[in-house]
């Protein structure tokens, strides 16, 4: 089975760690989000996965290449102006003959994927949306009967417009024949302008509900708090928490017998950790990293090839290879030049 991943935007709520980076190749415990839901989609069947991207395609081919160390076949159209969700759809048309995956390529979820093609096929449906409660006006709300078909798509509605706590999940099934109803080679929104165009031709839609773990990561806020949800066991990661371990050491990584360890942490592969230093509670740190003698971290994300020193406690920050980002007001997010700091 293929699937499309819709990969092309510029995460501009998520800077700083967008700014040399393509919003889905954000690390998620270490890995980029957008490995972590190719090999999901691997473990339902799919074998082939095609990417639409725009902003800093080369970070994502570079990285994935043609599939082959994941065991998959990988597919790249790179826009060259955003085309909007149905407009980069279209432009993949030529891939796809047979039912197909579609996934906004910023949502990390445990929506059950393989029960969502069953259900598709049951409902005789063009196209399954996932949907996902969300006590929240700023998404997409979609309205459906008792039936599980649509019935209405509501953007982004008021408090007195919201009939439906359900919201559009960004996670599709469609069969092919949908494409012929979008223009080709135009900036369309498949939520906003394709799916209410099919409900007025007549196509059924179904609704796929699900309360499984979801999180759109399209922000600073988000992002930390996904890692803090798989820190507390909220949603699944396949090496986290096996056997109830809330203490994750990864390949080679060497631990100075006097460190004390507070889970949940997690460390990659490589690193070092020096003496006297304290880690955790809810902490992640990457690959690569140096950690020197009595530092203290604790309620961080430390990205890969990170090198911590002068006796430094890191509390509440995100850190990337040049940035540190402050978490106490969320709403007003600090940063920092990391060599500026190691410098007072």
């Amino acid at each position: 089975m293929k699937a499309l991943f819709l990969a092309g935007g510029m995460g501009t709520r998520l800077k700083p760690l967008t700014d040399d980076l393509p919003k889905p190749m954000v690390p998620i415990m270490v890995k980029p989000l957008l490995e972590r839901n190719m090999l999901k989609l691997k473990d339902c069947g799919v074998d082939e996965i095609i990417l639409s991207t725009c902003y800093k395609p080369q970070k994502i081919e570079e990285y994935f290449g043609d599939g082959t160390k994941l065991g998959l076949k990988i597919h790249y159209v790179c826009e060259d102006i955003p085309l909007d969700t149905g407009g980069a759809i279209k432009n993949t048309e030529e891939f796809f003959n047979e039912t197909f995956i579609v996934i906004n390529a910023n949502i990390f979820s445990d929506i059950d994927i393989t029960e969502m093609i069953k259900f598709h096929k049951e409902k005789g449906a063009a196209v399954t949306i996932a949907v996902t409660r969300v006590d929240n006006s700023s998404y997409d709300v979609i309205e459906y009967n008792i039936n599980l078909y649509a019935e209405s798509f509501i953007d982004k509605p008021t408090l007195s417009e919201i009939k439906s706590s359900y919201i559009n999940a960004g996670i599709y099934i469609f069969e092919p024949n949908v494409l012929n109803e979008i223009p080709v080679k135009q900036v369309i929104s498949i939520e906003r302008e394709t799916f209410p165009l099919l409900l007025k031709k007549g196509y059924p839609i179904a609704v796929y509900k699900s309360d499984a773990y979801w999180m759109d990561i399209g922000t600073v806020k988000n992002y930390i708090q996904v890692h803090q949800d798989i820190l507390n066991g909220l949603c699944s990661l396949q090496e986290f928490k096996a056997e109830n371990q809330d203490i994750f050491i990864g390949e080679n990584t060497l631990i100075h017998p006097t460190v004390k360890i507070i889970g949940p942490v997690f460390i990659g592969k490589n690193t070092i950790i020096g003496a006297y230093s304290t880690i955790g509670p809810n902490t992640i740190i990457g690959n690569n990293c140096r950690v020197d003698i009595n530092e203290i971290i604790t309620d961080a994300i430390l990205w890969d090839n990170i090198n911590l020193q002068n006796y430094f406690t890191y509390s509440s920050i995100a850190l990337d290879s040049e940035f540190i980002i402050f978490k106490n007001n969320m709403n007003a997010i600090e940063t920092e030049l990391l060599y500026e700091r190691s410098a007072l």
